[in-house]
């Protein structure tokens, strides 16, 4: 079985470790490709027509000078370009949960998200700040993806992943939370301003919004949560308003 893992805070990061670490009790047929550098809220964007540098930092690891999608890219494209490709794409363990709207801008959710594009199934793991570790944290986590890719029949269907969020302590039960609002760039800040010009900065952080049955109540209660999400939904729209979109445009 092979696995590819990527992450958004960079192949240093410690939850990179960690998820190959838990990863390795599954299989020893382990890539990893990460960003260089940190690259929170890179979302799904790709590095199109511009220089990406890849470096093998030990075997089977390698840095990417691009985006966290561009990891999966590259691997796929060119790491596997004439080999096996994965089986189980693992994205994280990013040093933060993400819940809410980082469901559009997480680095580590955009990871998975490419993911589905190649028709490979993945897990992106995401964990809160400043987390207890025990000994025990690594193989329990091992066993989660264990049985997560036991049971891929039940949720890896095309364009879908699995978002989990892990709270302060493991072992935990785990919990299926309603996907709820806490909002990102609340605010700017003006750095300095000059007649015409004005320079901003919208700060990190959140409000830490959080309603029962959501994901930030779930994990402050001690759950690891779990959401299957897709890339594909639509709400399609009211066939009145299309004949009178129709009408409209006939009449102009």
């Amino acid at each position: 079985m092979r696995i590819l893992i990527c992450n958004d805070d960079g192949i240093e990061a410690p939850g990179l470790a960690r998820l190959a670490n838990a990863a390795s009790a599954l299989s020893d047929d382990l890539w990893v490709v990460a960003p260089d550098g940190k690259r929170t809220a890179a979302g799904s964007s790709l590095t199109i027509a511009r220089p990406l540098t890849m470096r093998r930092t030990k075997p089977g690891w390698y840095s990417c000078s691009g985006t966290p999608a561009d990891c999966v890219v590259s691997a796929m494209t060119w790491l596997f370009a004439d080999a096996k490709m994965p089986d189980l794409v693992l994205s994280g363990v990013n040093d933060g949960r993400n819940v809410a709207e980082d469901l559009a801008y997480s680095g580590t959710l955009g990871i998975a998200r490419e993911a589905t594009f190649w028709n490979v199934p993945a897990i992106g793991f995401s964990r809160v700040k400043n987390p207890e570790f025990t000994d025990v944290d690594d193989q329990w986590l091992g066993g989660l993806i264990a049985s997560l890719w036991q049971s891929r029949a039940n949720w890896a269907a095309e364009g879908h992943w699995l978002s989990i969020n892990l709270p302060t302590k493991l072992p935990a039960e785990i919990k299926q939370p309603r996907i709820g609002r806490d909002k990102i760039g609340r605010k700017a800040e003006i750095v300095e301003s000059d007649g015409e010009r004005t320079v901003i900065t919208v700060p990190r952080g959140r409000a830490h919004a959080s309603e029962p049955g959501d994901e930030n109540a779930a994990i402050d209660e001690g759950f690891a949560t779990i959401n299957r999400l897709n890339w594909f939904g639509e709400t399609r729209l009211d066939g009145r308003l299309l004949h009178g979109i129709s009408e409209r445009r006939q009449a102009d």
